[in-house]
């Protein structure tokens, strides 16, 4: 499981589960992550949240 913010792996037993009425389920690693999404920031505009994410390019093409 990964926190909805900082994208950051949650342990097993560990953080909150936070469940909107529409059903949609966030969950949150640390205090600083919770009340961050519920002062209603936006979380792609926080330097220290942003999404680490390594997106692996396909190989090239070789011709034959």
């Amino acid at each position: 499981m990964k926190c909805s913010v900082c994208n950051e792996t949650i342990p097993e037993g560990k953080g909150k589960m936070f469940v909107k009425n529409n059903g949609r389920i966030f969950y949150f690693d640390k205090s600083k992550c919770e009340n961050n999404f519920k002062m209603g920031r936006e979380i792609k505009k926080l330097k220290w949240a942003r999404v680490k994410e390594t997106v692996e390019k396909p190989a090239p093409k070789t011709k034959k």
